[in-house]
């Protein structure tokens, strides 16, 4: 991706849903103004999420997702309506597509109820207006607008809705430039080894470093090698030393007491998720037994290399802190388990190719079923005793750290 597109997980998530041979396809295609979406005359044409990142006026950027029909029959229809709902966890303006010929149906109430549950503002599509007379098109729909997907009719008048609802969305948080001051030095330890992308930084140390720049504050990028020798010329205190969770011992040695200390990994905790949780869910690595089962969950899907972090370091430092031998198991991209009920831990990484209501999501189910959850950094900086120093920034999760220890 080029540094100068936005990323997937920071866009407005935009679902199209709806039953089958409802026109969500057509629909997507007209107000996405490409052809996005495969259109057939044949009920149940999508048969998978498909999903684009694009802009989209007068919203911004966005992503599209168009979704297979939530009244989809059969084995793989039912696996195709789960897929569809899994979709609901990540989408912050939903499009209830409807045929406007029709009643609407028990399925369609259904996901209106879900959208009210998972508290996704929605508008409703409907559809067809070329085909139905003008009475009825008189029909009364929850935050319903008339479009035909055919003709044009009142597709921008539809864009300008979820616009709307997209503005109405909460502002997100801010990574770490709300807690630096306009002129601040932060310097950022980034190790280059295999797992690396050539000739390339990942992406929350890319979002990291303009989120730094947006605050007037001066990012200085070195190598774990260098951060020594960095601190000794940089001729001014650093504000704050945000490392990658790999090499947290190593940095926090080698990083004076007095310049406050983090990691990539937790700041992402706090910006997509819920930082005082997530602390409190370290302490459930103290507790393991003999043979649990810890899952081990990634955001993004990149191919593993000898030294990867969530398949092989986690799992070692794991096993050497805790003296036990655990079942890891391992998850990537969109997948993360429905019943969680059978893991002791779940270490999740900081989710920068997830937005924040997906994070939310996965955070929230994994609470409801009683399943402590904690993340990559926070886990690491927990093993390695320094836990509370890289949380001092944070007063909040520091005071909670404070009373669990009394």
């Amino acid at each position: 991706m080029s540094l100068n597109n936005t990323p997937s997980a920071e866009r407005v998530h935009i679902g199209f849903f709806g039953k089958r041979n409802a026109g969500k396809s057509s629909l997507v295609n007209a107000v996405t103004g490409q052809e996005l979406a495969l259109v057939s005359e044949i009920k149940g044409t999508t048969t998978d999420p498909v999903q684009k990142a694009m802009e989209l006026l007068p919203v911004g950027p966005v992503v599209i997702i168009d979704t297979p029909g939530i009244d989809d029959e059969g084995t793989l229809g039912d696996l195709r309506v789960r897929k569809t709902k899994q979709i609901l966890n990540k989408t912050d303006v939903a499009v209830l597509v409807v045929d406007g010929r029709t009643e609407m149906s028990g399925v369609e109430q259904e996901l209106i109820t879900l959208f009210q549950e998972k508290q996704i503002p929605f508008v409703t599509a409907i559809n067809k207006a070329d085909l139905l007379e003008q009475a009825e098109g008189s029909k009364v729909y929850e935050n319903g607008i008339l479009v035909s997907a055919k003709t044009g009719f009142q597709i921008w008048e539809l864009k300008e809705k979820i616009a709307g609802l997209a503005a109405a969305e909460p502002l997100q948080n801010r990574i770490v430039g709300d807690l630096i001051q306009p002129g601040d030095f932060v310097v950022l330890v980034v190790p280059i080894d295999k797992a690396a992308p050539k000739g390339r930084l990942i992406l929350p140390q890319q979002q990291t470093i303009r989120d730094i720049l947006d605050a007037e504050g001066r990012a200085v990028v070195v190598k774990e090698t260098e951060l020594s020798q960095t601190l000794r010329e940089l001729g001014k205190k650093p504000a704050l030393v945000i490392t990658d969770s790999q090499v947290f011992g190593t940095v926090s040695k080698e990083t004076p007491r007095e310049i406050p200390l983090t990691s990539f990994s937790i700041l992402f905790a706090r910006y997509k998720g819920d930082l005082k949780k997530v602390v409190q869910g370290a302490a459930a690595i103290e507790t393991l037994q003999e043979g649990d089962r810890i899952l081990i969950s990634e955001g993004c899907t990149h191919h593993r290399q000898c030294g990867d972090i969530g398949s092989v370091k986690l799992p070692a430092w794991l096993k050497k802190y805790t003296e036990k031998e655990l079942q890891i198991e391992l998850t990537s991209g969109t997948e993360f388990p429905e019943d969680l009920s059978s893991y002791g831990l779940i270490i999740h990484c900081g989710g920068c190719m997830l937005n924040e209501r997906e994070m939310k999501y996965r955070l929230k189910c994994a609470q409801d079923q009683k399943v402590p959850m904690t993340n990559y950094g926070i886990a690491i900086a927990y093993m390695q005793g320094i836990l509370r120093r890289s949380v001092e920034l944070f007063p909040e999760v520091l005071a909670e750290l404070q009373k669990e220890r009394d």
